[in-house]
Order: structure tokens, then C-alpha cells, then sequence
């Protein structure tokens, strides 16, 4: 019985040792099951174009994430271009809504965008060793019913009114298919301060030979989901003049 007991207890060990994940081991799964990290480094930028339902009216946006850290959302409402986010690699700005000029924005949001430059998904899984970040591991847990993996990412320092705050957000990967399926950070300003911002990612499809979501939902954690951002297209590496991130000039 002795010896029973010790070979259950050896099998037991071996299977919890063979089935133990760490954080970097499902980042490589996440590659290797979404089309292989040599294709996903070769990915300098990512343009998205979109649709977002708001009232029953369809709006149509295009989101577009480089991997050196300029970024642009660009929105059309009623036959008008809006841009929203846009990030030159210098300079972050915004168009008003109101009165439709390009505005830029605070000294210290700028600074907190580039503190953390080129981290956005789905970049910052190729980048966060060489940025430093912590990346851990923090168990499992079940979202809208799959049983997932728990990564706790600590990026670089930000500031909040003047003083400095971590920077951490929470990735869920599927523990069979090891995609992302959400990721929760803390909203640190605004109206929504303290409140922990939720984006879920569905309807994997190809593109290049990678899975890549074509299905964005966000909202707040607790709160009703927004309408989902619906993926139409997406362009990888795709050629965008550097005009098009530049703050426009003063007429």
C-alpha cells in the first residue's frame, strides 16, 4: 500500500509538473497557435476598418496601431472626418467635436503614452520583455463561462495629476486555445476614475496567416457592454504617410 501510495503521489507531481503554465510559456502558446512569432514580429502596423452601432446608426471608424507607437482612430460622422488618439511620435491630439479644430492634449497624458510606447495589443506581447514590463502569472479564472489564464502585466510608471501610479492591466487568456479573450485595466481620471475599463475579444479570423479578433466589446466592469466594434477589414504592415498623424497646421 506504502508503495502505492508513492507511485500515485509521484504520477500526481509529474502530471501537475507537465500541466503547469508559467506567463512566458502561454505568451509562446499565444504565438504558436496564432500563426508563429516570426510572423508576428514582421508586423510593423496594423490598420483597422470598422463599425460601431450607436442608436441604431452605423459609424464608421478606422483604427490604425504601428508598432514604433503611432496610433490614430479616425471616425465619420455624418460624412465628416473626426480623428481622435492620433500620436505622431511626438505629439498627441485630438479634434474638438464641438468646433471640429485639432487640439493637442495635456503635457501629461503625452508623456504617460510615451512612457509606455507601442504597448497596445497586440504589440506589447512582443514587446514586453525588451520594455522590462512584469509580466505574471496569477492563476485561473473563468470569463462569461471558459476557464482562462490570469496575467497581471506591470508597465512602466505613469503620472496622475502630477504624481506617479502603476501601471497594470489584466489579460485573460483562453486556457485551451491560449488567445486573449479580455483584458481589464483601472480607469485613473476622467469621470470613470476607479472604475476597471473591460475589453473582450471574439470572432477570430485570419489575416496574413495570423488570428487576429474581428470582434472588439469595451465597457466598464459591472456596467452593461457598449456595442462591439466590428472588424470589416484588416490591413497588415499597411502604408500610411506620416502627414496623416501630423497636427495639422494653423491656417
Amino acid at each position: 500500500m506504502k508503495l502505492k501510495s508513492v507511485l500515485t503521489m509521484a504520477a500526481m507531481i509529474f502530471f501537475v509538473a507537465a500541466n503547469a503554465q508559467t506567463a512566458d510559456e502561454i505568451i509562446a502558446k499565444y504565438f504558436e497557435n496564432t500563426g508563429g512569432l516570426d510572423k508576428w514580429k514582421a508586423v510593423q502596423g496594423v490598420k483597422m476598418t470598422a463599425k460601431v452601432n450607436q442608436q441604431g446608426m452605423d459609424i464608421p471608424l478606422e483604427l490604425v496601431f504601428m508598432k514604433d507607437g503611432r496610433q490614430m482612430t479616425k471616425i465619420t460622422i455624418q460624412g465628416k472626418e473626426v480623428k481622435q488618439g492620433v500620436f505622431d511620435g511626438t505629439t498627441l491630439w485630438s479634434t474638438n467635436f464641438m468646433n471640429q479644430k485639432a487640439e493637442k492634449s495635456d503635457a501629461e497624458s503625452t508623456e504617460n503614452l510615451k512612457a509606455n510606447l507601442g504597448s497596445d495589443y497586440p504589440f506589447v506581447f512582443l514587446m514586453y520583455k525588451e520594455k522590462k514590463f512584469k509580466l505574471e502569472l496569477l492563476g485561473k479564472e473563468s470569463v462569461d463561462g471558459t476557464e482562462t489564464f490570469k496575467l497581471k502585466m506591470t508597465k512602466n510608471p505613469i503620472k496622475v495629476d502630477g504624481k506617479p501610479e502603476e501601471s497594470v492591466e489584466f489579460y485573460y487568456f483562453d486556457a485551451e486555445n491560449f488567445v486573449p479573450l479580455m483584458v481589464e485595466s483601472e480607469i485613473k481620471s476622467g469621470e470613470n476614475k476607479g472604475m476597471i475599463a473591460q475589453s473582450k475579444f471574439s470572432d477570430f479570423q485570419e489575416v496574413g496567416g495570423l488570428m487576429i479578433p474581428f470582434s472588439w466589446a469595451q465597457g466598464a466592469k459591472g456596467q452593461p457592454s457598449g456595442q462591439p466594434l466590428v472588424i470589416t477589414n484588416i490591413e497588415l504592415n499597411p502604408k500610411i504617410d506620416q502627414s496623416a498623424f501630423a497636427f495639422p497646421a494653423e491656417k
